[in-house]
């Protein structure tokens, strides 16, 4: 196996709201990216996968922990030539398709701003054709450079931004919850179109998702964030096909079924962290078999196998 193209170790992220009080959002968290694989991060709302992302690309600076891109160190000062690096070679799909994209641009401009903060064309010819290029890759057409982001559809408008991300030739795309606001039929076209680039252009992808089917579908492996601890984490067949943390067992639970006699026997666990007598800062990682991790006590773990 070769070495991880993103290695993150102990993150913590908190944020201070007073003097008194401290929102803990991302605690210890461990994981690694290699390359052109795709890890899947999931988890309900408020469990910290945004915040994960974020940090990693450095939108946040990160309270603890290491953080490791192509060999070196991102979690703490960056110099300049590491946050060029950075800001190169890593990129960001964001949540929300409209509020990503300045509405008072130019799509050409929106996904050439890269290419002009870092000067990786030489003319504007060039420029112009590279832009064309890169929209007719993620089914739009040339002409649509000339446009605003309030004239295209939501699934139009994350084109836009996946265009913009791919532009740079990234080695890392942060997929944060890319497709959650698009219709279902553009979310399979999304993705689809997501492992297309992929294939072609060899990227690694950090995909976090509350959707749990999507995710399947599109991720090697998978890590289950609850209330900013990765309570479980493992490939995609290890996860759903033997799930062993409660919390994991409840999420999949929850997945509808297609086939109706299914769905109505289908009973949905019930996990409440409080009642649960579970602690996580208690726990500790468990290696079950192959890359299956665990976050619990070794009570927990045996009552649990």
């Amino acid at each position: 196996m070769t070495e991880p193209l993103l290695k993150v170790e102990n993150l913590m992220q908190h944020f201070p709201v007073s003097r008194s009080y401290t929102v803990k959002a991302v605690n210890g968290v461990s994981f690694s990216i290699y390359p052109g694989e795709t890890y899947g991060l999931v988890g309900e709302s408020g469990s910290g996968k945004t915040t994960v992302g974020r940090s990693v690309i450095r939108l946040y600076q990160p309270t603890a922990g290491i953080i490791t891109f192509e060999g070196r160190t991102i979690s703490g000062k960056l110099d300049r030539e590491t946050r060029e690096l950075l800001r190169r070679d890593m990129q960001m799909i964001f949540q929300d398709p409209m509020a990503s994209l300045n509405p008072r641009k130019k799509v050409a401009d929106i996904i050439g701003e890269g290419l002009d903060i870092h000067k990786m064309v030489p003319s504007k010819t060039e420029r112009a054709a590279l832009i064309g290029h890169m929209l007719q890759k993620v089914g739009l057409s040339p002409e649509h450079a000339a446009r605003y982001p309030h004239q295209f559809s939501g699934g139009q408008r994350q084109r836009v931004g996946i265009a913009r991300a791919l532009i740079m030739n990234p080695k890392l795309i942060i997929a944060d919850e890319c497709i959650s606001a698009l219709d279902v039929s553009i979310q399979a076209q999304v993705v689809n179109l997501m492992k297309d680039i992929q294939d072609e252009t060899g990227c690694a992808y950090l995909f976090i998702a509350h959707d749990l089917s999507m995710v399947k579908y599109i991720s090697d492996r998978i890590g289950v964030l609850h209330l900013g601890y990765m309570v479980e984490s493992g490939s995609k067949e290890e996860i759903f096909s033997h799930p062993i943390h409660p919390y994991t067992r409840s999420l999949l639970s929850a997945i509808p079924h297609p086939n109706p006699e299914i769905e109505k026997r289908r009973t949905a666990l019930v996990y409440d962290y409080a009642t649960s007598g579970i602690d996580y800062a208690k726990g500790t990682d468990h290696l079950i078999d192959g890359t299956h991790h665990v976050l619990a006590t070794p009570e927990e773990l045996k009552r649990w196998l």
